[in-house]
């Protein structure tokens, strides 16, 4: 395993909730990664542990190889990977999302 899969693997696995996101929780750089954050707050989550993988090109392409999910965001809970946004958006309006949060 690489130095960036380890890396990887010890951020989602030893943080409760981690977004793989492009731009940070207060400057999103895209629509989706926005998405993303503003349905986390919604569902409550206060300390959410973000990595912007435009800060690192190993680590934005270590995370789809990881995820084997070829697209960014990335959300983490628990050490399981959830899904990108589309997905975040279908278990927040089911409620799922925030019953596996508050778990």
């Amino acid at each position: 395993m690489s130095d960036v899969q380890t890396w990887i693997k010890e951020t989602v696995t030893g943080t409760p909730v981690v977004l793989f996101m492009k731009g940070t929780a207060q400057f999103p750089q895209c629509g989706f990664s926005g998405r993303a954050i503003q349905i986390l707050k919604a569902c409550g989550v206060e300390n959410i542990a973000t990595v912007n993988v435009l800060d690192d090109p190993e680590v934005r392409q270590g995370i789809k190889e990881y995820s084997n999910w070829p697209t960014i965001p990335q959300l983490y809970i628990k050490g399981e990977f959830i899904g990108g946004s589309d997905i975040m958006n279908e278990m927040f309006e089911s409620g799922e999302l925030k019953t596996l949060l508050d778990a």
